[in-house]
């Protein structure tokens, strides 16, 4: 058996054997595909594709810490809030601390007795105060009227020297002058405003009414029933009896204010008290 054997390799021929060489190449998967690459070329193209790691890695910097800003060493303070309009407090005025006394002083009760002798009507009023604006009267009188044969519409509040320099201008100054320019008597004043507890307009100050120290007259009317008014631009005649009242009435008072003085004044005079250093007078 062992020469049969060895016979029957012997048989075969060296074509047969590169026929099988052959045909296993034809029967491998990956040589279908692609011939088979070398160990070393495999190294070489994964080195090439592939950054080699650093042996150190870099730490990214550190963000700085945010410095906190210090306070201030004094906290700042909100801003005053400004008070509103028609809330400021008024300058000072002495007669403001006038208050009434457990008896009437003599020389307000001097003042009434002239009053009676000029034969003015007037009625006996409670004092006024106002401690938060400043308004004052002490001794307020109401004239009903400012003579025997002259009235006063509506009746007017007034401090009783402010009542008796109207009542003497009305018998001496006006009643001659409707005779002399407009032949007729004065019957009556049309007052505008006496006491009021308000400032001057658009100030800080006190207006003379608030202590009964002023007057606003508005018209007169004659005993034919004839209405003098005032305003900006009267009758030819009214307004020559109109400028000689209030001529004259700069020195009886201390301020005489009237068209054309300011807007506030166009249709109206008005008289005042108001002390004055040396006696000084204002008329407009």
């Amino acid at each position: 058996m062992e020469n049969g054997a060895d016979k029957s390799g012997q048989d075969k021929s060296p074509l047969d054997g590169n026929d099988d060489f052959l045909n296993q190449e034809k029967s491998h998967p990956k040589w279908d595909a692609r011939p088979p690459r070398s160990k070393g070329a495999r190294s070489e193209s994964r080195t090439a594709s592939e950054p080699e790691t650093p042996d150190v890695v870099p730490t990214p910097p550190q963000k700085p810490a945010e410095l906190e800003p210090e306070p201030p060493e004094t906290a700042p303070q909100p801003p005053e809030k400004p008070e509103p309009p028609g809330e400021e407090k008024m300058l000072p005025d002495p007669r403001s601390a006038e208050m009434p006394a457990d008896k009437m002083p003599a020389e307000e009760t001097a003042c009434r007795e002239r009053l009676k002798a000029l034969g003015v009507e007037f009625e006996e009023h409670k004092a006024e105060h106002d401690a938060e604006i400043g308004c004052s009267i002490p001794y307020p009188i109401i004239l009903k009227t400012l003579g025997k044969s002259i009235g006063i519409s509506p009746g007017a509040e007034l401090n009783c020297p402010m009542a008796e320099a109207a009542a003497r201008f009305m018998a001496d100054v006006v009643q001659p002058a409707a005779k002399a320019e407009l032949g007729a008597d004065l019957k009556s004043v049309n007052q505008a405003s006496a006491f009021i507890c308000r400032p001057r307009n658009g100030t800080r100050k006190l207006s003379e009414h608030a202590f009964g120290n002023a007057l606003d007259i508005a018209g007169f009317t004659l005993s034919d029933g004839r209405r003098i008014e005032i305003g900006p631009a009267p009758l030819d005649k009214d307004a020559k009896f109109l400028d000689a009242v209030r001529k004259a009435a700069c020195g009886p008072f201390k301020t005489v204010l009237g068209p054309g003085a300011d807007p506030d004044h166009e249709l109206h005079f008005h008289l005042d008290l108001e002390p004055r250093r040396h006696g000084g007078t204002f008329c407009q």
